[in-house]
């Protein structure tokens, strides 16, 4: 990463913004006093008070969205009205947690009696490493934080390293919000360090979002030091379109659903099972959509498609793109950004995807849709999981019986009926299979990193 270990480039000006090192190893130890004095010292402060900050921090956010938006769109790429609303969506989920988490902390009493009492409270674990990407920056840290800080919890996060001005913003607001020094913290370190933190007793557990490859490595390490995770890992979503759905609706959603984050989302739709009656209208209207839209500056509004985050990233997909080709998929598609920056992938549209190519069963991250024919909606639930991944899932058909059919046999965490799938502050949001484990949002993921404590007095 050039002449330093952490940098942010801007993908759309390739121009280099910020450059940082890894922290000493005497820095990370005083962050982990600091961390430790900050936890103790509020083990006395209630939910009434902690969700008085998120209020404050929610009121920051909203004041300085276009600017936080700017930074996002700078750092990662995507457009600049998606970055804008992924701040508002950082707002939202603030106001939601201070409305709800007294309620859903207060514990409950099991039995009670003149002779005893039982009960159940929730506690905080302690010092939680938060280990998070840089496709929304902001929205999959503060789903990580908001709950865990709620709850009592202290966060360190260490952020993806092309996204270091976002990490060190969000700790400028915390700050700001009047959270107290050493309640959450960022940290620049490596992968060795992480392993040192993993393996310190003042660290009690690990939030990850991120690959598989990621998420088996944080796994092996926390279970090797019996620490608690959340894992939300790859996607590879099915957008499963029967006969009876609204295909004006439904691809609209479609092209949306695929093209979020410039494609570089794990709940984007990546691949499209449609039913033989409705496959040629449905690619038809979808490529329709894709032929009006614009590449190019993400800070320009008017642009629906910016450059891919990373070089290594749109490298590894037209690698993938070729790969499928040279496997014998067909290219339905292919809508182009002319331009030198090879930060700019091609939309394409991929078809005759048989289960011997090597992309079959791989996530495509980027605006790449791959689109399969059934015949029916066994075939189309057979395909649908036939994944290594188990994330999220969009259905669209109007009959009640194919509705409740692919709720209850679909493979995933969850299941969309007639809209696409989204993270939403008050619904658990998680996967299954190689998606990663435990849930993050609702009540779910407030308590995820809670001791719930069972409580016996004798009177």
């Amino acid at each position: 990463m050039s002449a330093k270990n952490i940098q942010s480039f801007e993908p759309y000006s390739q121009q280099i913004q910020y450059q940082a090192d890894f922290y000493s190893s005497n820095q990370l130890e005083q962050v982990l006093k600091k961390g430790q004095e900050a936890f103790t010292s509020q083990l006395g402060i209630d939910v009434v008070q902690r969700k008085m900050l998120f209020l404050n921090l929610k009121g920051l956010l909203e004041k300085d969205k276009n600017s936080l938006g700017k930074l996002i769109t700078q750092e990662m790429g995507k457009p600049f009205l998606e970055a804008v609303a992924e701040i508002e969506k950082c707002a939202g989920l603030c106001d939601f947690y201070a409305s709800h988490a007294e309620k859903w902390l207060s514990g409950y009493t099991i039995e009670q009696s003149e002779q005893s009492e039982k009960r159940v409270e929730y506690h905080p674990l302690g010092m939680i490493l938060s280990i998070m990407p840089w496709n929304f920056p902001f929205w999959q840290v503060f789903r990580c934080a908001v709950p865990a800080l709620l709850a009592g919890n202290i966060i360190l996060l260490k952020h993806s390293p092309n996204v270091p001005l976002c990490a060190l913003k969000i700790e400028e607001l915390f700050l700001k919000a009047g959270f107290r020094e050493g309640t959450y913290q960022n940290i620049f370190v490596t992968e060795q360090q992480v392993e040192q933190l993993l393996a310190d007793e003042r660290v009690k557990a690990v939030s990850l979002t991120g690959s598989e490859r990621a998420g088996r490595s944080v796994a092996a390490l926390a279970g090797k030091h019996l620490k608690k995770q959340v894992l939300e890992l790859g996607g590879s979503d099915p957008f499963i379109i029967m006969p009876s759905a609204d295909l004006s609706q439904a691809s609209q959603w479609a092209v949306k659903a695929r093209l979020i984050s410039n494609g570089q989302s794990c709940i984007a739709a990546k691949r499209f099972i449609i039913h033989e009656k409705v496959y040629d209208d449905f690619l038809a209207a979808i490529k329709k959509k894709l032929s009006t839209l614009k590449f190019g500056d993400p800070m320009d509004q008017s642009v629906n498609i910016g450059p891919l985050a990373r070089l290594d990233l749109a490298d590894q997909l037209r690698k993938q793109v070729k790969q499928a080709v040279n496997g014998g998929a067909l290219v339905e598609a292919e809508y182009f950004f002319d331009t030198t920056n090879l930060h700019f992938v091609p939309i394409t549209i991929l078809s005759n995807i048989q289960k011997d190519n090597p992309v079959y069963h791989q996530e495509l991250f980027g605006p790449v849709f791959s689109v399969f024919k059934v015949k029916n909606s066994q075939e189309a639930l057979l395909l649908a999981n036939d994944s290594p991944f188990g994330l999220g899932s969009s259905v669209w058909t109007m009959d009640k019986e194919e509705q409740d059919f692919f709720i209850k046999q679909l493979e995933a965490g969850s299941v969309f009926v007639n809209s696409m799938m989204a993270s939403n502050a008050a619904i658990p949001f998680g996967g299954i299979k190689n998606s990663g484990y435990g849930r993050e949002l609702a009540e779910e993921g407030l308590k995820e990193f809670c001791n719930v404590k069972s409580i016996v007095i004798n009177l």
